[in-house]
């Protein structure tokens, strides 16, 4: 059982981009929580540019709202809140999205009951301007999500099979691979694949984040395509050799585990 019952929300924001941020926190404060759990939510503005978010950001004691000094991207940002976070768990919130009824109990549920379990990933719903649904298009059966299991369909369809703005994650493991990457682009991906290569996840069922879908998400602004080769290179890069050495680990664990039984046993005859 986790001792530390707190979860840290975490939510880059770029003022002139922060129309939908009442909503998003609507959602958060609807949230039914395990006994004895609470949440804080830490928002990283992304540079001073744009003005404040003084209109937008409710008067709530759980919140803390920190500016960064200069724009530098939805990476620095979250890294920034990484910095505050004093929660045992890390949940991912876009400042557009917005959390569907029981998303975080379930995600705390799935992580205090399975301590070999990192992270969770729910079942992510498209949320379109005109108030309509639709399914994201590619997901998993529910259960456990193997070690090395992503990178493979994220190679061959350029895009993850589950939705990383769903991600919530074990503390220590997050600071431990560095947070997102510097990238300007796929830092959520990143991360997600590099939690992949070292540990076990989970992928909920139940919808848990209703993903909006509209025109001012940064998502539609694209890098140029060498940028965002050199992006993905990386992104592959790094889960791979982080995969190499989880499989290198796991290999010499066996083999000290078979060494230790021969010796046990005796000698053979």
């Amino acid at each position: 059982m986790i001792r530390n019952r707190r979860i840290s929300i975490i939510t880059p924001v770029y003022a002139p981009r922060a129309e939908y941020l009442g909503e998003t926190y609507k959602s958060l404060e609807a949230q039914t929580l395990p006994p004895g759990w609470e949440w804080e939510w830490l928002i990283q503005q992304d540079g001073p540019e744009g003005g404040d978010l003084d209109g937008h950001v409710p008067a709530d004691e759980r919140i803390s709202l920190r500016v960064s000094s200069r724009w530098g991207g939805q990476a620095l940002a979250r890294n920034l809140a990484l910095a505050r976070a004093s929660g045992s768990l890390v949940k991912v919130l876009d400042a557009d999205d917005v959390l569907t009824d029981g998303a975080l109990r379930r995600d705390i549920a799935m992580l205090d009951a399975a301590p070999d379990i990192a992270y969770t990933i729910s079942r992510v719903v498209n949320y379109h301007p005109d108030g309509t649904t639709t399914r994201f298009p590619e997901n998993p059966d529910p259960g456990p999500i193997p070690i090395g299991a992503l990178l493979p369909y994220w190679q061959h369809h350029d895009e993850p099979q589950v939705h990383p703005a769903s991600l919530c994650v074990r503390h220590e493991i997050l600071v431990a691979l560095g947070g997102w990457m510097a990238v300007t682009t796929s830092e959520d991906t990143g991360v997600l694949l590099a939690l992949n290569a070292v540990s076990s996840g989970y992928f909920i069922g139940e919808p848990g984040l209703l993903y909006r879908v509209w025109p001012g998400q940064t998502t539609t602004t694209r890098a140029s395509d060498d940028e965002r080769a050199a992006v993905l290179r990386l992104i592959a890069l790094r889960a791979q050799e982080l995969l190499n050495g989880t499989t290198t680990a796991q290999a010499q664990r066996d083999g000290h585990e078979l060494d230790t039984a021969r010796t046990s046993t005796g000698p053979e005859v």
